[in-house]
């Protein structure tokens, strides 16, 4: 009795304890030095938002050029994910996590340190492989190491996504306040601070930390997409992705372009990352609270027809309200919803509509995904300087409808989905995983 006592206080529990009722709080300090360096990484995803025109303006950059800095984010990030359970699988958890964050802490200090938009982009390469390691190893370990229960380690690592989606932004805007370097030399010195606590205090004989009984084949993931079920919401999800991708990264520049026209020179990175923090935030609240919500009530495939109509109206408003300030940010702040309900429930389906296993069904679905999220930066900055300011939301709504379409044609296919709308803790955290990472 003495010895629990001890290690409650110390926080040394038995990795996988399933007290039901230990305090969430009481954690091995492994699981908060996991949940730390996931926090960082989640911070990855906005982080370079309210900076793009800052590199745009700096490094004698077009809005196109900078926007492929989540072209070779994305393209490297999803490519990986073929890989990562056949990797983790043979090396074991820890090796993969340390791997990931050495290779993050390289490339974004290199990224501070680059002198051309050009040299950014390829370290944000590097930097989208390392984070495809970590990301796609770091719930797995935390389930494996924490005490109370895989349930209360799910709502950690639940709110470390939160945190780090939500504050990503803000992270940007105040660092990019000093200088465009600053997000990216701050990304890797907190990083750096995750790597030592993971490798002091993640034990080196847990069960989390051993490669795997069965090791995954390396062509799992690609003859996944054999299956009808897992091609078509690959497909769907990947034109989804685009219309993400094209409001993520696009919108920075005709934020800051409304807000010039009204005078309000001093808008810069801060600006950009207050709307965005407010972006992160309905992300993170709807992908936790709002999809079990609807999906209870109407099921995945309404949810997803619904939600993916929802949105490409909602782009295509957009497209007229470029001009506006206000109009075009209360749109952004709004399409966090959406994408928060959709990210969710487009990875929950992933899992369900075959019986393979989760990590191979989340590095299949994400690997497709991500090609949409490469190309949409790619297209908006040729139709915006083109065509017109506008033009790239109606071509993410376009692509958006389309989405809804490939799901239609789909729907027999995809009847498993809606099979088991109750979902474990463990399968909800892979959703939030497959869908924000």
């Amino acid at each position: 009795m003495r010895a629990s006592e001890d290690n409650e206080t110390t926080g040394d529990e038995t990795p996988g304890d399933s007290g039901a009722g230990a305090s969430i709080l009481r954690q091995p300090r492994a699981v908060w030095a996991v949940a730390f360096a996931a926090v960082i990484a989640f911070m990855g995803i906005g982080l370079v938002d309210p900076i793009l025109p800052a590199i745009s303006a700096e490094l004698d950059a077009t809005p196109a050029q900078s926007m492929l800095l989540f072209t070779s984010y994305l393209f490297i990030t999803g490519g990986m994910m073929f890989f990562t359970s056949f990797l983790s699988s043979r090396i074991g958890a820890k090796t993969t996590l340390l791997i990931g964050l050495v290779l993050i802490v390289a490339f974004a200090a290199l990224a501070g340190f680059s002198g051309s938009v050009d040299q950014i982009i390829g370290f944000r390469a590097g930097w989208g492989l390392g984070n495809a390691l970590f990301i796609s190893t770091a719930l797995s370990t935390i389930v494996g190491a924490a005490s109370g229960g895989a349930e209360k380690a799910i709502i950690l690592y639940e709110a470390a996504l939160g945190v780090g989606i939500a504050t990503g932004p803000l992270l940007g805007g105040l660092l990019g306040g000093i200088s465009w370097r600053g997000p990216f030399f701050g990304t890797a010195v907190l990083m750096a601070i995750g790597f030592i606590a993971i490798i002091v205090l993640l034990p080196g004989g847990t069960s989390s930390n051993g490669a795997s009984a069965e090791p995954i084949r390396l062509s799992a993931t690609f003859r996944a997409l054999a299956r009808p079920g897992v091609a078509i919401l690959g497909v769907s999800a990947l034109l989804y992705n685009f219309g993400f991708f094209i409001l993520l990264a696009y919108s920075p520049f005709p934020v800051e372009a409304a807000a010039a026209k009204l005078g309000m020179e001093d808008f810069g990175a801060m600006g950009l990352g207050y709307v965005f923090f407010g972006w992160g935030i309905c992300v993170a609240i709807t992908s936790v609270f709002g999809a079990p919500v609807l999906t209870k009530r109407i099921g995945r495939r309404r949810s997803l027809i619904v939600t993916l109509g929802a949105l490409a109206v909602l782009l295509g408003v957009m497209s007229f309200l470029v001009e506006s300030l206000v109009g075009i940010v209360v749109c952004i702040i709004i399409a966090g919803m959406l994408l928060g309900v959709l990210n969710t429930v487009f990875t929950e389906s992933a899992m369900e509509v075959s019986d393979l296993p989760r990590p191979v069904a989340s590095g299949t679905y994400s690997g497709v995904r991500f090609i949409g999220g490469a190309v949409a930066p790619i297209v908006a900055g040729a139709v915006s300087e083109s065509i017109s300011a506008g033009s790239p939301y109606l071509f993410g709504a376009g692509a958006v409808l389309l989405s809804v379409v490939v799901i239609s044609l789909g729907w027999k296919a995809l009847r498993r989905v809606d099979g088991h709308i109750d979902e474990s803790p463990v399968d909800e955290a892979y959703a939030l995983t497959g869908g924000d990472a």
